[in-house]
Formats: C-alpha cells, structure tokens, sequence
C-alpha cells in the first residue's frame, strides 16, 4: 500500500489478477487515503463505503479495472445511494435507479465508495457549492480545482484514486485536468451513453460522460468499457476501428497540427501560458510533425451561443426537473442565486432564441470541418490563465456578466468542440511558475479519438507527467 500513488488503474487492477493485492485492501487504502486528505481538499462529498464493501462481498465482474476503488461524479445516479446534484434540494435524495454509464462503470469491475463534488448541477467552472463548498486544488489550496468535475480532478491529482468518474458538456472534464495537472479526454458526441435521464433536451451540447486519469491507457481502457450505443441514445459516434487501447503506444505517424497561442476573442493570454503552447508546438516539430501556427474563424461567438444552450435553458430545465422530481416549486432556499437568475433568464428568453442558437452550432460545427480538412489535429491552452482562486466564481453572488467575463477569460476554447461534437482532450504538459499546473487542449476530427489517444500516448512518453504529483499530496 505504501506504493499505491505508483500504479494507474490498470496496474492496480494487475495486481488483483495476480493476486499480490486484495480489492478489500485497495479500498481500504483508498479510504483511509479519503479521510486524511479530503478534509483539506474536499473532493469527495458522498461517502458509501458500505456500497463498495457490498460489490465485493457479492462478487465483482471480471473487467479492466476489477477490484480497483473508484468515485462517481455527483451528478449521475446509482440506485440506492444519495445523488445531490451539488443542490440544497437535492440534499437527502436517493436514487432509485443507476444511470446507464453507472451501469457501464460498475461492469468495469470497480468498487464505487463515494462521490466527487460538483457545482450546482454542474453548470460552472468552478466546484464551489452551497451544499459541499468549495473544493481546492491540490497543487494550492487557495486555488479551485475547475469544475464542474472539480471534485474528481482534486481527488486523483491527491492520489485517492487514480482513475474517477467525469463528464463535459462545455468543458467540464477539461478543465478540472488542466488546473489539476491530468489527463482528461471528451469523447466523441454520442460515444459514450448518456441515458435514461438525459435526452435531446440538451441538444447539441450533449453531456460527454468519461474519466479524469493519471495515464492515458486508464482513459483509453476505460472508454472501451463504457463505449457504445444505448437503446435511446439521439445520437451515434462513428465505430472504432479497434479497441482504444490498442491505440496506446500505436505509433500517430506524421501528423498535421494546426496551434494557436491566442484566445479567440482577443483576451489576454497569461505569457507562461503562450510560452508552453509554443514549447509543446515545438516538441511535436521534433517527434516528426508537421505544425503550423493557424486558428479556425468561428462565425458566431461561442460563448453568447452556449450561454443560450448550456447555461440559461439546460440550467432551467435541471430547474424544471427539480420542481417535478421534488413536487413543489424551486426557492432561494433550495437553490442558490446564481441558478435562479440563470433560469429566469431562460424564460425571459423565446423559442426562436433557442432555434436561433442552435443554428449558430451548426454553421460553427460546419467551419471547424473546414479547417480539419487541413489538419488532423488542432492544439490550443486549454486554459488561458492559470486557475482561478476560490470565491473568484462565487455562485452566491448572482452577477452573470461576471460569470461570463470569466470564462472568456480564461476557458474560451473548450466549449467550441462540444458544439462541434468533436473529441478534445487536456494534456498536462507544462506547469506555471507558481506551481500550478497548466493543460494543453488537443482536439481531434469527428469520431478519430483513436488519434488523439496514440497521440497523448507520444506526449506521455516524451514528457511524462505520472510521478508529478501536488507536494503535500505525494505520501
């Protein structure tokens, strides 16, 4: 166990195979691991060790990852346990049925023990709720550690578990990995299940399910777990040529790589920042690809256009769906300000302004296959400012104008690949001279996550990141 923050997820699920290791001990170690670190960190939020000693004493399946300890975002069910949703009205919830990519995590083999923390239905960049508060960043406690997957970032930077539960519908998955110094892919648009709860009622902007990981095989083994259609899926992601990890280690070959160093809106970019975007173009140059410094033109603002989508009316309809689930109407009392004004502002809000952003996807979805006619690969900061401090994102203080300001700011780029359905992933290449880390966003074309994952593979070995841990969290 004193070697526990060594091994990825596969190398511990390794271990029970051989039996050097029981899935009793791994998750006692996880545990014991919970309540020393999270009371610094708070990352995990929900804690059912019962649940998780229960798989084991009924028989784990045999999977990729059986016996290895595990976290579920706070934002997906799992029948018989509390689900909040980063909500006061969701407080005492429980679930009374698995989500399908529960459903797809627990066939993987692992032992669910807890959940991570998310903002207020994970509708913000930043994990700091009225329900859990804040969660901080291992690297600096008085930094976030992004969200809305900030919780499960916090947990694997701080080695509780190696591999966790995340998701992104504009950024929420590479976000967190990038202010947490880890690995975090999008997948493709459909390529992972998103049902029973989630439908077209999120449109374009579609909810990405996946992990955050210390390597790159974690990822890639786990998307072969969860991959593929469900019955009700609207969409469908184009099928793999082969197993996902089988790409890890596959040569990328000689790859177009198209890199800017600048925010589409014209922010300013933290220097570091452009620097390390500049060093990583470089490094690609001398792994044998062809790189060159060019940016997409967007035709409509992705920022004004997601605000439409995934910030006023998916936030009203988890609204919507409060007041159905919970029988009465939703106050300042269940929800916290920030939510209520983004709702109302939905229904200020009229169906052709809904239709309209959802058009302005499609023409902004058109321009990117354009441009990755050109390229196969398009490299960007993931962040264009180190991470934010805790209370800069305060959802108590209901001033949208400055929600926005923020992201603008400092995570323009993200959602532009969840509108175009593309895969995107974070790669923790650099750190900042403070030393918080600072992510590397890859974006790949349509259905070719297999790119991106030999791709990340290259990087891993040429700049390997596993044993950069946050200093106070090495043990």
């Amino acid at each position: 166990m004193e070697e526990y923050s060594n091994y990825d997820g596969l190398g511990l699920a390794e271990l029970v195979r051989g039996k050097d290791v029981k899935p009793e001990e791994l998750l006692d170690e996880a545990i014991r691991r919970t309540e020393k670190i999270d009371p610094e960190i708070n990352a995990v939020v929900i804690k059912h060790y019962d649940f998780a000693r229960g798989q084991i004493s009924e028989g784990l399946p045999e999977g990729p990852f059986t016996g290895v300890p595990f976290l579920l975002k706070d934002i997906t069910t799992l029948a018989g346990t509390r689900t909040t949703f980063g909500s006061s009205a969701y407080s005492e919830y429980v679930a009374d049925h698995s989500s399908t990519i529960a459903r797809r995590i627990l066939n993987a083999g692992v032992t669910i023990f807890g959940k991570t923390a998310v903002p207020e239905f994970g509708a913000l960049g930043t994990t700091e709720s009225r329900l859990h508060g804040p969660t901080r960043n291992p690297w600096n406690l008085d930094y976030s550690a992004g969200g809305s997957s900030g919780g499960t970032a916090a947990a694997v930077a701080a080695r509780i578990v190696p591999v966790a539960h995340a998701s992104d519908s504009g950024g929420s998955t590479r976000i967190p990995a990038s202010m947490c110094g880890l690995f975090g892919l999008k997948p493709t648009r459909a390529r992972t299940p998103i049902g029973p709860d989630i439908g077209l009622g999120w449109a374009s902007l579609v909810e990405c399910p996946h992990v955050i990981s210390v390597s790159v095989r974690d990822s890639a083994a786990m998307l072969d777990a969860l991959s593929g259609p469900e019955l009700t899926s609207p969409f469908r992601a184009p099928p793999a040529e082969r197993p996902f990890l089988d790409e890890v280690g596959r040569s990328p070959g000689r790859l177009r790589i198209a890199f800017t160093t600048k925010s589409p809106y014209g922010e300013h970019i933290d220097p570091e920042i452009a620097n390390a975007v500049r060093e990583v173009a470089s490094l690609l140059e001398q792994l044998g690809h062809d790189v060159e410094e060019r940016v997409p033109s967007l035709p409509f603002d992705p920022m004004e256009v997601g605000e439409v989508i995934n910030g006023a009316n998916l936030v009203a309809l988890a609204v919507r769906f409060a007041e159905m689930r919970l029988g009465r109407p939703m106050t300042d009392s269940d929800l916290e300000p920030l939510t209520l004004l983004r709702a109302r502002n939905a229904q200020i809000g009229t169906a052709i302004d809904y239709v309209t952003a959802e058009q302005s996807v499609s023409e902004i979805s058109r321009s990117l296959v354009e441009f990755f006619t050109t390229c196969e690969v398009f490299l960007c900061p993931t962040l264009c400012e180190p991470p934010i401090r805790i209370g800069e994102l305060d959802p108590m203080i209901p001033d949208l104008a400055r929600i926005q300001a923020a992201r603008r700011r400092v995570w323009p780029m993200p959602i532009v690949f969840n509108m175009s359905g593309q895969p995107s992933m974070s790669v923790p290449l650099a750190w900042h001279k403070s030393g918080l880390p600072m992510g590397m966003m890859f974006s790949g074309r349509f259905g070719d996550e297999a790119t991106l994952l030999r791709l990340a593979s290259q990087l891993e070995q040429a700049r390997p990141w596993n044993s950069k841990m946050p200093p106070n969290f090495a043990a």
